[in-house]
């Protein structure tokens, strides 16, 4: 597995923004599909966002399209997500994923977390209102 350290969290006013960062190691970074997830206080983890290997394509829940942006920096092995227009329901520790070839070719839909097979230790994010 690849080993994954987000950074990047805090506390912010509504309408703000934060850009979080995952760094990994361990593996070749280029192999994996990157994610983000995040989970509140007495809610399930949940998609946010995700990126292909080569960063040519995205996709992300509706909750956030046009509000978040993911990119990834193969030369890094880092994956961005930068956050915009943030609201109180934003509120959430995030979660970096990545992806194996072996998970993707399992056939999971990749908005389900069980699709994912390694996973950071997450960031805290906080919107205040």
């Amino acid at each position: 597995q690849v080993h994954l350290v987000e950074s990047g969290g805090g506390l912010v006013q509504t309408g703000g923004s934060l850009a979080l960062a995952c760094a990994a190691s361990g593996r070749t970074f280029s192999d994996y599909s990157m994610g983000w997830f995040r989970q509140a206080p007495g809610k399930e983890r949940e998609f946010v966002t995700a990126i292909s290997r080569t960063g040519s394509t995205t996709d992300s829940a509706d909750s956030v399209k046009g509000r978040f942006t993911i990119s990834r920096d193969n030369a890094k092995n880092t994956v961005y997500l930068q956050m915009n227009s943030l609201k109180p329901e934003d509120t959430a520790i995030y979660y970096c994923a990545a992806r194996s070839a072996a998970a993707r070719s399992g056939g999971g839909y990749y908005g389900s977390s069980l699709s994912w097979d390694s996973w950071g230790q997450g960031t805290q994010v906080t919107v205040s209102s």
